[in-house]
């Protein structure tokens, strides 16, 4: 409390021996020249009182990047998400590699991907699914808008249109969408079966743009969608999916033939929902910079027979 007796000019020589309320232990010195000891009261007081509010050094850091924008829904940043590892087309691309080639006909480019197009008209059944994979450009930083992913996969039976016995005529659940400005691309779809030798798996492949899907040599990214036990296991459960139940059994994460080198690891996608409808999400990060690794067996693969139709040359991929 201030001496109200004393005059202006003992006050302010008496706050001129103080810092903060605290006295000062050089008072014919500047507060910075007052010694160690001194700036470390006034270093623990000041953290003090930001503990107060509720505020600490990892708080403050925090705050400050709280601004950075995130690419992808499920909080996953172009940065940290990685590059994609790079996997096989597996035989049945449908992309002119491997024989038919969906990516030349009209009608491709669409979000909705359950029915056929073109001059075929089947429909495939199954337990709902939409697929969101956020795509970024690891070269420059910034989401890949632009970029032109094609999606496919199995059927809930386990076979692939265009090559499976009684579905060759048709091209369902096989798509191209084109990213938005923050790269994302969404797809509504069936969940797929497993088959057996294979992960339960979604396949992709990135294009710079729309124009290169034509030619499967331009895909700058191969890459594969591993779907969690804990959701296949209920979906299995579903009418139409009996099959799966016992060639899920048979395999896992480790075991796979594509998944198995890092157990899936930056390939696992986030899923949400339930059997009325479930929401399968992940992060795509492609480097163009890398030269892409796709379309070949994987390391150590080998040729393998029991694919979803039968048999293949390639191994159930």
């Amino acid at each position: 409390m201030v001496d109200l007796m004393s005059t202006p000019v003992e006050e302010f020589m008496r706050r001129r021996r103080e810092f903060e309320g605290r006295p000062l232990a050089r008072p014919d010195e500047e507060v910075v020249d007052q010694g160690l000891g001194f700036d470390l009261g006034t270093l623990v007081s000041r953290r003090r009182m930001l503990g107060l509010l509720g505020l600490g050094a990892a708080g403050l850091g925090l705050a400050a990047c709280g601004d950075e924008k995130s690419v992808s829904s499920s909080g996953t940043s172009a940065g940290s998400a990685g590059e994609i590892p790079d996997e096989t087309a597996g035989p049945y691309p449908g992309d002119g590699s491997n024989g038919p080639d969906v990516l030349e006909q009209s009608g491709i480019v669409r979000g909705d991907i359950r029915s056929s197009f073109g001059e075929a008209s089947g429909t495939a059944e199954g337990v709902p699914m939409t697929l969101e994979l956020t795509v970024s450009d690891l070269a420059k930083g910034v989401p890949f808008e632009g970029a032109a992913v094609y999606v496919w996969h199995c059927t809930r039976d386990g076979g692939y249109s265009m090559y499976s016995e009684g579905i060759e005529g048709e091209n369902y659940l096989r798509g191209v969408q084109i990213a938005d400005a923050a790269g994302k691309v969404k797809f509504t779809s069936i969940f797929p079966a497993c088959y057996s030798g294979r992960w339960p798996h979604i396949h992709f492949e990135v294009y710079p743009d729309q124009a290169s899907i034509t030619d499967a040599t331009k895909a700058i990214a191969t890459s594969q969608v591993a779907l969690p036990k804990d959701v296949c296991d209920v979906v299995y459960a579903e009418s139409g999916y009996g099959q799966s139940v016992k060639n899920l059994a048979q395999v896992s994460l480790k075991s796979d033939n594509v998944f198995g080198d890092d157990g899936g690891a930056g390939q696992l996608a986030k899923v949400t929902g339930g059997v009325s409808g479930y929401a399968v999400s992940l992060a795509v990060g492609v480097d163009t910079r890398t030269k892409p690794g796709g379309g070949a067996p994987p390391a150590g693969g080998g040729p393998q027979r029991g694919g979803p139709d039968g048999a293949s040359s390639y191994g159930p991929r």
